[in-house]
């Protein structure tokens, strides 16, 4: 969807570890799998399609399993899989550590007991240790079953939301499976993505360089 130099490629792989905390995935294998997932949508090779298990916890639990079968090489991926994207080894032996995980998961409860205001806060906080499991369950889960179709791609892709902002659009699903390079989600004139306008602001500081792709 967007270029950028190396200055800021280092800047946001870092920042992607801060801001995912104890949830990070490592770049590699995340690309590896989303690469998978619009090649073999919603077919048995897809690493993450809802349509051939009962919940979206046994759902997960496959991704989980695939997801470290690819970070630790012990499956052969495919060539035009495992190309073009960032790598820094250093920052992901840190960075995918049960220490820094766990060093995470401390900061955050030690950030509630100064302040919480309400016991009942404290029940939000496995929400922080998993927001990435949390995340990526709600988009393919409710992405692929739920909603309403703009394109058919010969899969079950769906847009969830009429007006997708709890997701930051990620749930235009359907949209995004016809347009995977597309920056903007939005495709339709009652569709908002509101991480696109962000975009537009890095794009304008030079801060990254969009592809142009116009929809199908």
């Amino acid at each position: 969807m967007f270029t950028m130099n190396k200055f800021w490629e280092k800047f946001f792989y870092l920042f992607s570890w801060i801001t995912q905390g104890s949830s990070y995935l490592n770049a590699r294998a995340y690309a590896i799998l989303h690469r998978m997932h619009h090649a073999y949508s919603d077919t048995t090779n897809d690493p993450h399609t809802p349509h051939f298990f009962k919940n979206a916890f046994t759902m997960m639990m496959h991704t989980k399993k695939i997801y470290n079968d690819v970070l630790n090489k012990r499956v052969v991926v495919e060539e035009k899989f495992d190309r073009n994207f960032p790598e820094y080894p250093k920052v992901d032996k840190v960075a995918d550590s049960w220490f820094t995980r766990i060093a995470f998961g401390v900061g955050y409860f030690v950030f509630y007991c100064f302040f919480a205001t309400q016991w009942w806060m404290f029940l939000l906080l496995p929400i922080h240790f998993l927001m990435g499991p949390i995340q990526g369950a709600i988009v393919n889960w409710a992405g692929h079953k739920y909603g309403y179709r703009n394109y058919e791609e010969g899969d079950k892709s769906k847009n969830t939301l009429f007006w997708d902002f709890l997701m930051l659009g990620e749930l235009f699903q359907n949209n995004h499976h016809h347009a995977g390079s597309r920056p903007n989600f939005a495709n339709k004139w009652f569709e908002f993505d509101p991480t696109y306008p962000v975009m537009l602001l890095l794009e304008k500081l030079r801060i990254i360089k969009m592809v142009r792709v116009r929809s199908k």
